[in-house]
C-alpha cells in the first residue's frame, strides 16, 4: 500500500494542471448542489411540519349567510372524503381604526371562534391569551393591522362603534382569518345583510389541486347553488409561503446539472489522458509487480484526491452563497434557525465523489488491461496516418503554414479535440444562459415597475401615528388640484392618476390593493400576460397570483369588500405585477365611484411632449405643486429588488466558475498535446519557425474546436434559458409575459457564438507561451 500511495501522490503532484481542473470542476458542482439542495429542503419543510402539527385546513370555504344556514353547513361535515371539519364560524369583513392611527385601517376578516381549535386549523397563540369575554380580540400575526397587546381597536360604521381590546396574537398555518373573537361578539360586529359563515375541512386525499376540487364539490353538493362566496386551498397558501426560496431552485438545478456533467466529463477526460500519456509508466509499474487492480486504484486515487479537496471547498462556497438566500427565507418563515443541513452536505459530497470515482474507474480500466510488454513498447505520439487528409487540405488553403498546421491538429487527436470541445460547449451554454437571464431579470424589473412615465407625482405618505406636541396636521393633498396643475403645465402630453385603496375578497384573508385609474393608463408600463387592458366601467385586470388564490380566470367576476359598498368587477386581463405578492386589482376610477375610495392616496404619472427637458419640466411643475403639498420627480426604474440582485450575483459567480473550468479543460488538453509534439515543435523551429509563429500554430489548433463548440453552445443556452425562466416564474406562481422570455436578439447571438472561441483561446494561451519559449535544442533532444 505504501508503494501505491507513493504512485498516487507523485501523480497528483506531477499533473498540477489536471489536479487543478478536477478540483475546480468538483468545487463548482458541489457548491451549486449544496445551495440547490438546501433550498429544496427549506422551501417545503417548515410549512409541511407546521401544517401537520397544527392540523391545517385543506380547504377553507366562505358562505353567504343569507343563502345557507348553519345547520346545513354542519351536515356537510359528513360528506364523502371528509376526515375532519370545523365550523360553521360567523365571519365579517370590517375596517378597523386602532390607537395611534390617524385614519381608518385596512379591511380585515374577523371570525368568531370559542377557542384556538384542535382537530382542524389549530391556531398557534404567539403572545397573550385567547378572548375570555366580549370586547376582546386576538389578531393574526400575519395581519396588516400592527396591533400590540392592550391596544384598542374600533370598528366605525357599526352601531355603537364597538371597541375591542387586543389580548393576544395568533397564527393560522393556512391563514384562515385576520382576527378572532368569541362567537358572542359577532352580532355586534355584523352589519345587517353582511354576515357570512366559514367552514374548514380536512380531506383523506388532498395532495393535488384536483383532489381539493373534488373535496369541495363533495361538501357543497347538497347546498344551494351560489352559497359559496369564496374559497382558499392549502396548496395555494403553501405555494405563497414557499415563493421566495422556490424561485432559486430551477436556476440552481440548471447550474448544478451543468457542473455535475462537466465534472464527469472533465474527470473522465483527465484520467483517460493520464492513462494515454502514461502508457509507458503503466508498463513500468506492472513490470515491478503492480497488479491491474492496483494500477486502476492508483489512477482513481489521483482523481479522488483533488476531487475531495474541491468538494470541501465547494461545501464552504455553498455555505457562503447560501447566506443571502437563507436570509430572505428566514424573513418568509419568521425564523432565525434556517441553515444548511449537515445531511445535505454529506449527501452531495458522497454523490459527487461517487460520480468522480465511477468516472475515473471507467477511464482507468484501460490502464489495468494493458499488457506489460505492449505498454512498454507503445510510444506517445499519434499514429502516423491519423489526420493526414486534414493536413493536406489545410496546406492547400491560402494560409500561412503555422496556421494551416494548427487548423489540422484537432483531426490528428479527434478524441482529445472532442473532450476539449465538450468543455467549451458547457462554458458557452453557461455564458449564453447567464446573458439571457440578466436580460430577463431586467425585463422583469421594467415590467413590475410600471414606470413608463417621464415625470411622477407620488401619492402623499399617510399621516398615521401621534403627532408631536404643537405640530400641525399636514393638510390633505387635493388630487383634482394636482391634476389641474399638470394639465396647465407647458410640455404635458398626457397623464393619468392612480388611486390606491385597500379591500378584501370573500374567501381570502388579508387585504388586496385596488388601483383605480383616472385617464388612460395603458401606456404606463403595465405588461399584459393574457387578455386585454381595461376599456370600460366594471372591468378589471389582475396578476396571476390573484387568479390562483381566488380560483378565477379571465371572464369571471369577483366582489371587492371593505369599501363603502361591495363592488363587483369582471376580470378581462392578466397583468404582470409582483407587488403585494400579486394580490392586486386594477380598474377604472368610474368602477369605484359609488364605493367612495379615499382619494388622498393618488399618484399622477405624466408623459411630456417630444423635446421637453424632463428635469426642467419637473422643476417648473414643482413651483405650482408646492402650495398644494405635492412634489414631482423624474420617472424611471427603481434600484431593483434583493432577489434580482442575488440572482444576478449568483449567476455571475457560477458562470465564471464554469468558464474557468472550461478554460482549464482546454488548457489540460492543449498542454498534453503540446508536450506530445515537443520534438515536432523543435523540428519546426530548426526549420525557421519563429516564437510568434509557434504561438499562432498552438492557438489555431483550438480555433475549429472553439467555433464549433460555441455555435452549438449558443442554441443550447437559449434552450436552457427557455426552460429555466418559465420554471422560475411557475415556482412563484407567475406567468411571464413574452418580453421576459424572448430576450435574445440576432445581433447579440453572434458575439455569444464567438464566446466559445474566446474560451478556447484563453485556455490555450499558457501552453502556446510554453511552446514558444522552448529552446530548439532541448525540444529536439526530448523523447
Amino acid at each position: 500500500m505504501s508503494g501505491l500511495g507513493k504512485v498516487v501522490r507523485s501523480g497528483v503532484a506531477r499533473r498540477r494542471v489536471q489536479t487543478l481542473v478536477i478540483g475546480l470542476a468538483t468545487m463548482m458542482a458541489v457548491a451549486a448542489s449544496v445551495l440547490g439542495g438546501t433550498l429544496l429542503v427549506i422551501s417545503g419543510a417548515p410549512f409541511d411540519d407546521a401544517f401537520a402539527r397544527r392540523h391545517g385546513a385543506h380547504l377553507s370555504l366562505q358562505f353567504d349567510a343569507d343563502t345557507v344556514g348553519a345547520g346545513q353547513l354542519s351536515a356537510s361535515k359528513k360528506a364523502e372524503g371528509v376526515s375532519g371539519a370545523a365550523g360553521p364560524f360567523s365571519t365579517a369583513t370590517l375596517t378597523p381604526r386602532s390607537d395611534g392611527m390617524g385614519g381608518p385601517g385596512w379591511p380585515m376578516t374577523v371570525v368568531g371562534r370559542d377557542g384556538p381549535g384542535r382537530d382542524v386549523d389549530e391556531l398557534t397563540l404567539l403572545d397573550g391569551r385567547w378572548p375570555a369575554r366580549s370586547g376582546e380580540i386576538v389578531v393574526s400575526a400575519d395581519s396588516a393591522l400592527l396591533a400590540a397587546l392592550g391596544m384598542k381597536v374600533t370598528f366605525p360604521g357599526l352601531p355603537g362603534d364597538p371597541t375591542l381590546t387586543v389580548v393576544g396574537a395568533a397564527r393560522s398555518v393556512t391563514q384562515t382569518a385576520d382576527a378572532w373573537v368569541l362567537p358572542s361578539q359577532m352580532p355586534a360586529l355584523t352589519a345587517p345583510g353582511s354576515g357570512g359563515h366559514q367552514m374548514l375541512y380536512r380531506f383523506t386525499d388532498a395532495g393535488t389541486a384536483a383532489q381539493i376540487t373534488a373535496g369541495g364539490k363533495a361538501v357543497t353538493r347538497s347546498l344551494p347553488r351560489g352559497a359559496v362566496s369564496g374559497e382558499q386551498s392549502w396548496l395555494n397558501v403553501k405555494k405563497t409561503v414557499e415563493r421566495d426560496t422556490a424561485l432559486y431552485v430551477p436556476f440552481l438545478m440548471a447550474f448544478g446539472a451543468l457542473g455535475l456533467v462537466m465534472s464527469v466529463l472533465i474527470v473522465g477526460n483527465v484520467v483517460a489522458s493520464a492513462v494515454g500519456t502514461g502508457t509507458r509508466r503503466i508498463g513500468v509499474l506492472k513490470a515491478v509487480g503492480f497488479t491491474p487492480a492496483q494500477v486502476v486504484r492508483a489512477y482513481v486515487g489521483q482523481a479522488l484526491i483533488p476531487a475531495a479537496v474541491g468538494a470541501s471547498l465547494g461545501v464552504l462556497a455553498g455555505h457562503l452563497l447560501a447566506v443571502p438566500v437563507l436570509a430572505e427565507a428566514q424573513d418568509v418563515y419568521s425564523t432565525s434557525s434556517l441553515a444548511v443541513a449537515p445531511w445535505v452536505d454529506l449527501t452531495v459530497i458522497a454523490g459527487v465523489l461517487g460520480l468522480v470515482a465511477a468516472t475515473a474507474w471507467a477511464s482507468a480500466l484501460r490502464a489495468g488491461r494493458l499488457r506489460t510488454v505492449d505498454a512498454l513498447a507503445v510510444g506517445r505520439t499519434a499514429s502516423a496516418g491519423r489526420g493526414r487528409w486534414a493536413a493536406r487540405l489545410a496546406g492547400r488553403l491560402p494560409l500561412p503554414p503555422p496556421v494551416a498546421l494548427g487548423l489540422a491538429r484537432p483531426f490528428a487527436r479527434p478524441a482529445r479535440a472532442l473532450a476539449m470541445g465538450t468543455a467549451i460547449l458547457f462554458g458557452a451554454v453557461a455564458v449564453t444562459f447567464t446573458v439571457g437571464m440578466g436580460a430577463s431579470l431586467g425585463q422583469v424589473m421594467a415590467a413590475r415597475a410600471h414606470d413608463a412615465a417621464d415625470v411622477v407625482v407620488p401619492a402623499p405618505v399617510p399621516d398615521f401615528g401621534p403627532r408631536s406636541p404643537g405640530a400641525e396636521k399636514r393638510p390633505a393633498v387635493d388630487p383634482a388640484a394636482v391634476a389641474a396643475a399638470i394639465e396647465a403645465a407647458p410640455g404635458t402630453q398626457k397623464y393619468y392618476g392612480a388611486t390606491r385603496v385597500r379591500a378584501t375578497v370573500s374567501g381570502l384573508t388579508g387585504i388586496i390593493e385596488v388601483n383605480s385609474f383616472t385617464g388612460d393608463a395603458s401606456w404606463g408600463g403595465y405588461t399584459m400576460v393574457a387578455g386585454r387592458w381595461i376599456e370600460r366601467t366594471g372591468e378589471a385586470v389582475v396578476p396571476t397570483p390573484f387568479l390562483t388564490a381566488t380560483s378565477t380566470r379571465i371572464g369571471d367576476t369577483v366582489t371587492l369588500n371593505g369599501l363603502a359598498r361591495p363592488v363587483t368587477v369582471r376580470i378581462v386581463g392578466e397583468v404582470f405585477d409582483t407587488r403585494n405578492d400579486g394580490m392586486q386589482v386594477f380598474t377604472d376610477a368610474s368602477t369605484l365611484k359609488d364605493a367612495h375610495p379615499d382619494p388622498t392616496e393618488t399618484s399622477h404619472h405624466i408623459a411630456v411632449t417630444s423635446g421637453t427637458d424632463v428635469t426642467a419640466y419637473a422643476d417648473a411643475l414643482n413651483k405650482d405643486l408646492a402650495p398644494l403639498g405635492a412634489t414631482a420627480r423624474a420617472g424611471g426604474l427603481g434600484s431593483g429588488s434583493d432577489v434580482v440582485g442575488t440572482l444576478n450575483a449568483l449567476s455571475a459567480i457560477l458562470t465564471l466558475l464554469l468558464v474557468a473550468v472550461a478554460a482549464l479543460g482546454v488548457l489540460n488538453g492543449v498542454l498534453l498535446d503540446t508536450r506530445e509534439r515537443v520534438r515536432e515543435i523543435g523540428v519546426h523551429k530548426a526549420l525557421g519557425m519563429t516564437p510568434w509563429q509557434t504561438v499562432a500554430m498552438v492557438l489555431t489548433s483550438v480555433v475549429v474546436t472553439g467555433l464549433v463548440a460555441g455555435a452549438l453552445g449558443v442554441p443550447l443556452g437559449v434552450a436552457l434559458h427557455g426552460w429555466v425562466i418559465p420554471a422560475m416564474g411557475d415556482s412563484v406562481g407567475l406567468r411571464l409575459p413574452g418580453s421576459v422570455t424572448a430576450v435574445y436578439r440576432a445581433a447579440e447571438l453572434l458575439p455569444l457564438t464567438l464566446g466559445g472561441l474566446f474560451i478556447a483561446t484563453l485556455g490555450a494561451l499558457l501552453p502556446a507561451g510554453w511552446a514558444a519559449r522552448a529552446r530548439t535544442a532541448t525540444a529536439l533532444r526530448t523523447e
